[in-house]
């Protein structure tokens, strides 16, 4: 299957199942969020890029907290349902992309967060790099790799050789992936 058959399928799949995605993943997700958000201070000028925002469950944890926070999904269903979140926060806009093709100018986002999203992209370091792109010199960057999907020894690799640099990386066994604190070296 060519990469652009595989997205076309997740987007296919999240499209789907977007009126159930919250009820289906939504406690895992805010596990996910509580934890790295542990690991990390926002500030007030922070300007966020939610890669992959999904529902836009990340909003409420995030949007108080910065100056922008730009939420990123290739889900038209998905988008749907963030809009009727982003009304709650004046700071948040939506865009529909992919993320290995996103419409930003090199180094745009002081903070980028990448939730339950690699193991759903055919070229994983490609999407690392495209993250890294848009961040800036020095940004946080938080990822997750799913446990079933990548051993932590293959998600540690794809890391290093996107060239980030590791500050903390979770693992444990209340959750069913790796969250990844990064600093972008590029």
């Amino acid at each position: 299957m060519n990469k652009w058959d595989r997205k076309h399928k997740v987007m296919r799949r999240y499209d789907a199942s977007s009126r159930s995605y919250d009820l289906l993943y939504g406690e895992e997700q805010f596990t996910k969020f509580d934890r790295a958000l542990k690991s990390l201070t926002l500030r007030s000028d922070s300007v966020i890029l939610d890669a992959g925002c999904g529902s836009g469950l990340l909003f409420s944890r995030i949007a108080s907290e910065a100056k922008i926070v730009v939420g990123l999904d290739i889900s038209r269903n998905l988008l749907l349902s963030a809009k009727a979140r982003k009304k709650d926060h004046e700071n948040v806009d939506l865009v529909m992309a992919d993320i290995d093709n996103m419409p930003f100018s090199k180094g745009v986002f002081s903070v980028v967060f990448a939730f339950t999203v690699l193991q759903n992209m055919p070229r994983p370091i490609e999407t690392l790099r495209s993250i890294s792109h848009a961040a800036s010199h020095d940004a946080v960057v938080v990822v997750t790799g799913l446990k079933k999907y990548f051993s932590l020894e293959n998600f540690s690799g794809l890391l290093k050789r996107a060239e980030f640099s590791l500050v903390s990386l979770i693992d444990d066994d209340s959750l069913k992936c790796y969250v990844a604190v990064l600093r972008n070296d590029s």
